[in-house]
């Protein structure tokens, strides 16, 4: 492949770290790779010296797969967390990359940013991005709005987590004989994590709380076509999502004639028409100018859509301190 300039795009996310350089012209596909381990998260925030030690050697290794002469003419890293705890990142990164790959052009963006970018690139709308977590942000391109993603104790009402939670509910109802419990779920929760009176043992102690809540959500998805409880929960689950969807998203009058675009990304929704029917019918009532759309990728590519921009023309997307941070402009 003939040298030239490239784009640098990183995701870092709770589960995993991967980088992908791609051609700034957008004429060819992208090398990845997928680092050893997700970035750590400590007292002063996201780890920054863990992950350039893993994003440097990787984006060096894509750069000689590039071919002899290819540099770096922008990059974008998206992470997990960078709205809240990415003091460290905006500090070192950018002196970083510009030391060790010769790039200057850098934007630093929370998750849900380059997961928009990714879903609807420059235009305006709304994206609901729903995992363990949910969040959902919109912009008119003049400003972003925010709701939830406030994580699994405050918020992140209607992600997996949020669902999970509420399937043990119904479980442990039946195991107890209350109201409200599924018989259902109980079985489900049995066959999948065992005996339910082992369950404060085995949820408590662990770390990683919400992703274990997260993982029953797919059983209370399997249960909803037969038990009214587990229907419930996701008929639930779908009013707080469009809840923040309508939250965000512009008004009829800053995004066309077409309405609100509204794209849904993440693996919650790949659960498929349990939660999807009854949130279409929720977003149909809560934003009656909203028009879902496919996404059309992923937060990686939004990262490479980011780093393009500041190669190219000039990011669209509105520059923000903690959201969609470009050194020397926000």
């Amino acid at each position: 492949m003939s040298a030239g300039r490239f784009v640098l795009g990183v995701d870092s996310g709770g589960s995993g770290l991967r980088v992908a350089l791609a051609p700034a012209d957008t004429g060819r596909a992208a090398f990845s790779t997928v680092c050893a381990e997700p970035v750590r998260t400590g007292a002063d925030g996201i780890d920054a010296g863990h992950l350039l030690e893993q994003v440097l050697p990787a984006a060096g290794g894509l750069l000689v797969e590039a071919g002899p002469g290819a540099v770096v003419a922008a990059a974008a890293v998206g992470a997990a967390g960078m709205a809240t705890l990415g003091d460290r990142l905006r500090a070192e990164l950018p002196k970083a990359f510009a030391d060790s790959l010769g790039v200057r052009r850098v934007a630093l963006a929370a998750d849900a940013v380059t997961a928009y970018a990714g879903a609807l690139g420059g235009r305006p709308g709304a994206v609901v991005a729903g995992g363990t977590g949910m969040i959902a942000l919109g912009t008119d391109l003049i400003s972003w709005r925010r709701a939830d993603g406030w994580g699994h104790l405050l918020g992140d009402s209607g992600g997996g987590a949020w669902i999970g939670r509420a399937g043990l509910d119904a479980a442990m109802r039946a195991h107890d004989g209350r109201r409200g419990g599924s018989p259902a779920l109980l079985a489900r929760l049995e066959a999948a994590l065992g005996p339910a009176t082992g369950l404060p043992g085995l949820l408590y102690p662990r770390t990683d709380r919400p992703a274990l809540l997260a993982s029953f959500a797919p059983e209370v998805g399997a249960c909803a076509a037969g038990d009214e409880v587990a229907a419930r929960i996701l008929r639930e689950a779908a009013a707080h999502i469009a809840e923040a969807a309508a939250a965000v998203c512009p008004g009829p009058t800053g995004s066309g004639t077409d309405g609100c675009e509204v794209a849904l990304t993440g693996g919650l929704f790949r659960m498929g028409e349990p939660l999807l029917g009854p949130l279409r019918g929720e977003l149909a009532r809560q934003v009656p100018h909203a028009r879902v759309v496919p996404a059309e990728g992923d937060p990686l590519r939004g990262a490479l859509e980011i780093a393009r921009s500041l190669a190219g023309p000039g990011l669209r997307l509105p520059h923000h301190p903690t959201l969609l941070f470009v050194p020397g402009v926000t």
